[in-house]
């Protein structure tokens, strides 16, 4: 161990307090301006400059390059905190993760891959993506010494908070994988997201039209179409779900901490109990227990997914498929436990609080609105039947941007 690691080892870990401290402090303010910045459901500019400047978009690069050194582990744990305070901010955190860190493990150039990072850190990008499978929509031609892309993606969370953006196209028989900066000519970011849930997650239609794109924004050579990827390229989808884990955690965790707050401060005593507060009913405090109970356990079991992907993670080139399937299906176990847990939790929470506190202003609905809408975003009967082919027959997962 070098003298140079002795010096930064506790300035590391002062970083890491204060990342921690930075992200419950965003969390609690997140919280107390929740209903009104759901019922305004706007691109959340403000939201993700505050993140910024606070350098939690950095967290999970090199401190080498004024990043803030933290593992998967840590930075799923601050999607969970933000996550919180408003869902859609936690899953643009986690979503900006995987975007931005996908680079240093799948870019054909490690230098390249290094400059995209020292870059990120230093001008503090915001990392979107525009790469859904079910949804291909984007083509790129040659003209010149340069390409065109041109084409619609009807999902593209981030979409006009984004700095910069990962794209696949196709570019006839092959695939064109694609990292773009957001502010050239022929990005349209469109104003069209308008679901129940997750309104501050700007993940509305991106457009391009005549998008010049150069030799120097290819991640990795044209490739064609059912060329098998290196496995470690293929970590962004565990890693992907586990964002997915970890933020509907914290809404549920958030909806139990506010349900909290009402019963202590409004709630009535039902009127057959005979006690003077609600926060004394032992249905209520029943409740409480159960769901604490089950969202500990859940968030247990996240982190120990997120060490197992981060250790398959850390085998680099040498990493296996089967090393890599075994993983995922911690993260897909994960992903399983936590849609039903807190799906049930956001949806139950009513239970402690009461009638009154169905009154939109209060809008403790937001937390189910949330979970319910992002958790059909790929079926989780799907994840469940992947775990238990691990199970009972011991195959794993075909690589995707789902599996």
């Amino acid at each position: 161990m070098s003298t140079l690691h002795l010096v930064k080892e506790p300035e590391r870990q002062d970083d890491r307090a204060r990342l921690f401290a930075k992200a419950e402090e965003i969390a609690a303010d997140l919280a107390r301006r929740g209903a009104q910045l759901d019922k305004e459901g706007k691109p959340p500019l403000a939201e993700i400059d505050r993140l910024k400047q606070d350098g939690l978009l950095s967290a999970l690069h090199p401190v080498e390059i004024g990043g803030g050194g933290l593992d998967w582990v840590d930075g799923l744990r601050l999607v969970r905190i933000l996550a919180r305070g408003e869902s859609s901010i936690g899953q643009l955190l986690g979503y900006h993760f995987v975007n931005s860190q996908y680079v240093y493990w799948a870019a054909a150039d490690p230098d390249k891959a290094f400059d995209l990072g020292v870059e990120t850190v230093a001008k503090s990008l915001y990392w979107g993506a525009a790469v859904n499978p079910r949804d291909p929509g984007l083509t790129l031609t040659r003209s010149g010494d340069r390409y065109l892309l041109n084409g619609k993606k009807t999902f593209s969370t981030g979409a006009h908070v984004s700095d910069r953006i990962n794209a696949n196209a196709a570019f006839g028989e092959q695939i064109a994988n694609l990292v773009l900066p957001t502010d050239r000519a022929g990005y349209i970011a469109n104003d069209d997201w308008d679901n129940i849930g997750q309104r501050l997650s700007d993940s509305g239609s991106v457009e391009f039209r005549d998008f010049p794109v150069y030799e120097s924004d290819f991640l990795l050579p044209l490739a064609g179409k059912d060329a098998a990827p290196a496995v470690r390229s293929t970590f962004n989808t565990p890693l992907i779900q586990l964002v997915f884990v970890n933020f509907y955690l914290g809404t549920a965790e958030g909806a139990l901490a506010a349900a909290e707050d009402y019963v202590r401060n409004t709630t009535r005593p039902w009127v057959t109990s005979g006690l003077e507060k609600a926060s004394e009913d032992p249905y209520i405090l029943e409740r409480i227990g159960e769901f604490h109970a089950a969202l500990k356990a859940s968030a247990a079991l996240a982190d120990t997914a997120a060490v197992a992907v981060q250790s398959a993670l850390a085998g680099g080139g040498s990493v296996t498929a089967r090393q890599r399937g075994a993983a995922a299906i911690e993260a897909y176990a994960a992903k399983v436990n936590a849609t039903h847990v807190a799906l049930e939790v956001t949806s139950r929470v009513f239970e402690l609080t009461g009638a009154r506190s169905t009154a939109s202003h209060h809008g403790f609905d937001r937390y189910w609105r949330n979970v319910r809408t992002h958790t059909l975003h790929d079926p989780v009967f799907y994840k469940a039947r992947e775990v238990g082919d691990f199970a009972l027959n011991g195959r794993v997962p075909e690589p995707s941007l789902y599996s």
